[in-house]
């Protein structure tokens, strides 16, 4: 059975992981707006749990984080 989270949870969960790959590649959040196409400020609220990014950019960031999207989600 596959563990369901609330969206508060799920959204903080998402950032972190974001926040965390983000830092592994030693890239400022600027740096990955610069490469997503997306604002530093956007890309601040999804790291900080504020924001509910789209599969859109969800995709952007896997590609610039150099991971692919099943990644971004493995929050063990």
């Amino acid at each position: 059975m596959t563990k369901a989270y609330s969206d508060d949870k799920i959204k903080k969960q998402f950032g972190n992981r974001v926040r965390l790959l983000r830092k592994k590649l030693n890239l400022s959040q600027e740096e990955l707006g610069f490469q997503t196409g997306l604002d530093r400020t956007y890309i601040s609220g999804i790291e900080r749990g504020f924001r509910n990014p789209s599969l859109v950019n969800i995709n952007k960031l896997a590609k610039a984080l150099k991971v692919d999207l099943k990644t971004l989600f493995d929050f063990n």
